[in-house]
């Protein structure tokens, strides 16, 4: 038989030869790292057999799909361990996850994280003994007995919970059998390192009114030098805790007064204010008008908007004069109301609308985390409202803006197009227009990008930026959506240039997403250790001597005059403690001032990270701090 490569050479084989055996054809390297493969464009075991005429591509442990089913066959061996050392637990789900997987497990005693070291060892006896990993499949009925008879009551309501002519595929490895559609490695002998990182609760399907079960985190790498940098890095995320840092740099806080609404202190505010006042100064340029639209709207505006429908439990209502009201989660349904204030003509698009409004959302309380999980967040929204011929340079405007901030803050970042999901509105014209319009900006830009099957907005395909950190996490910011859908539902209009009335193309679009979870990442990412244009205080003023302190004020009164963010540490304390308490306040300069500086009216300057830099007249540093401030100089 023929099967067709991916890079649409023929390969021949004997009939019934497996994906696994073609990669063997191939190479015996691609074998060895071969994790699952995708037939005819469906993801499946190795183990699968192929038909003449198939399409196949073997997928390997370096793709994202390749080390998902890599780390999801880990999650069963430790089911099948935990199964031996705890024959009565209950076993209910056990998904990959961002960098692992984990099991939820309901246990007659529970168990500690000091159980690790037993379940691993368990783990790696099953390892060893490199188990063929079997997919075999029932009919539901047959299925639903197959998990009565191992006691295993989850599995059993979420068979339940299926059509009756549902079929359903198992994995068998040596006595260990599991409910999973799969795909699996071919045998448990192919993973290499592995590890159990932590232990938490997690209500059975979400539901706080069912019961808590144990959920079991790991992670699994090819190789374990990947894994050992992987834990490197957890190390390093853990010293640079936006959490931590956000206490010690008294920048916000977290009361139990107000969960998932954090209070941000002076230095917080200043910094979001920098954020805020450099958002608007590059949106003034590049054009954009900005607004401001009510917290609290009727139910009717968001019924016709589509979030009573899509978003309402996300959503937080009220009653106003004995109306139905919700607060914004979103600042768009506004910016139609806006729009539809005057009348417009082509001649007046396109028109970008800019708003930093405060949206509410309602977050369960076990998922809030510091700022980059809130219940209310400020979003740096803007709204473009164009013609269809506009739609392409519009985009392009767009990545260009989040392109020069993310750069300036020393991002790398990637691509991501999401497609129309199952719970959406519009017409499958509309969709497959939106989409074929960001695609075709995207590659005009020569911009790579991966397609994230089903995870559009409700209203349309949208391109999401996953920026890079200091230490190489990923985290979702930016996004462009693309919308035909509200202004149809606003009954948007504008007079054409045939005197006609058209309705509008929209674009939704943020840089920073959250401005509270950009600055949380922003935090990791320097550490703490902001650039002079970012630092709430820029100068730290360190008179040695009661008779400097004055000199120390006046410098620092000079300096606030001019712009710069300084203090003056005036307290009766030994400089070393001065220097020790500005450093760990990350503060970028500290003057130690004296009475030869004071007679000289020069400065001793301290640069953060690199400690005496030499003494300078005043008027020269107040241009060094002005200048890297201005040019947002990172060192």
């Amino acid at each position: 038989m023929e099967i067709t490569l991916k890079n649409g050479d023929k390969l021949t084989l004997e009939e019934g030869a497996t994906a696994l055996a073609a990669a063997q054809a191939i190479s015996e390297g691609l074998a060895r790292s071969a994790a699952c493969a995708r037939v005819n464009g469906v993801l499946v075991d190795l183990m699968t057999k192929l038909s003449d005429g198939d399409s196949l591509e073997i997928v390997t442990i370096k793709d994202k799909e390749g080390l998902e089913v890599y780390r999801h066959t880990c999650a069963h061996v430790l089911a099948q361990a935990l199964k031996t050392i705890y024959p009565t637990c209950k076993l209910a789900i056990g998904p990959v996850i961002d960098n692992g997987f984990y099991y939820d497990v309901d246990f007659k005693t529970p168990i500690t994280i000091e159980d690790f070291a037993k379940i691993e060892a368990e783990m790696k006896k099953i390892i060893k003994s490199n188990l063929p990993i079997e997919r075999f499949t029932l009919p539901r009925k047959e299925a639903i007995a197959l998990m009565k008879g191992y006691s295993e009551k989850y599995k059993v309501e979420l068979i339940e919970d299926l059509p009756e002519d549902t079929t359903l595929s198992f994995y068998k490895q040596g006595a260990f059998t599991d409910l999973c559609r799969g795909p699996h490695l071919p045998s448990t002998g192919r993973i290499k390192a592995f590890k159990l990182i932590s232990i938490a609760g997690a209500y059975w399907r979400g539901d706080e009114k069912k019961k808590m079960l144990t959920r079991i985190y790991g992670t699994a790498f090819a190789k374990k030098e990947e894994m050992d940098e992987y834990f490197a890095m957890l190390e390093e995320a853990k010293k640079r805790d936006h959490i931590k840092l956000g206490k010690e740099l008294k920048l916000f806080a977290l009361l139990p007064e107000g969960r998932g609404f954090p209070f941000f202190l002076p230095n917080g505010m200043t910094l979001k204010n920098i954020l805020v006042d450099y958002w608007r100064n590059i949106h003034r340029r590049e054009g954009y008008v900005e607004v401001q639209t009510p917290m609290i709207m009727t139910r009717t505006l968001w019924e016709n908007s589509g979030h009573w429908e899509h978003y309402k439990d996300n959503m937080y209502t009220t009653k106003i004069d004995g109306e139905d009201c919700a607060i914004k989660p979103m600042n768009c349904p506004g910016g139609m109301l806006v729009y539809k204030l005057s009348p417009k003509s082509y001649k007046d698009l396109p028109i970008r609308m800019g708003e930093l409004g405060l949206v509410h959302r309602h977050e369960k309380s076990g998922q809030l985390h510091g700022l980059m999980r809130v219940r209310c967040f400020t979003q740096d929204d803007a709204h473009i409202f164009m013609l269809p011929e506009q739609i392409e340079e519009e985009i392009k405007g767009v990545v260009r803006i989040i392109d020069e901030v993310y750069s300036l803050f020393g991002f790398k970042y990637h691509v991501e197009l999401s497609t129309r999901p199952e719970d959406s509105m519009g017409s499958d014209e509309d969709w497959n227009a939106a989409t074929s319009a960001l695609k075709k900006a995207l590659e005009d830009l020569h911009l790579p990008y991966e397609v994230n099957e089903g995870d559009g907005a409700f209203y349309g395909p949208k391109i999401d930026f996953h920026l890079v950190d200091a230490i190489g996490r990923t985290w979702q910011c930016g996004t462009i959506q693309l919308d035909f859908q509200m202004p149809q539902r606003f009954d948007l209009e504008y007079v054409g240039e045939d005197g006609e009335k058209h309705r509008p193309i929209m674009i939704h679009r943020v840089v920073f997403g959250s401005i509270e979870r950009f600055i949380g990442i922003l935090i990791e990412h320097y550490a703490g250790k902001f650039p002079v244009w970012l630092s709430p205080v820029q100068v730290k003023v360190l008179p040695i001597t009661d008779r400097a302190a004055g000199y120390a004020q006046k410098l620092t009164d000079e300096m606030n005059a001019q712009g710069i963010r300084a203090e003056a540490d005036l307290r009766k304390e030994k400089l070393g403690r001065k220097i020790l308490d500005a450093e760990n306040e990350k503060v970028p300069y500290k003057l130690v001032i004296g009475d030869k500086e004071m007679e000289e009216g020069t400065v001793s300057v301290r640069r953060r990270g690199e400690g005496d830099i030499g003494s300078m007249p005043k008027a020269d540093f107040f241009a060094l701090v002005k200048k890297e401030n201005d040019e947002k100089v990172v060192f």
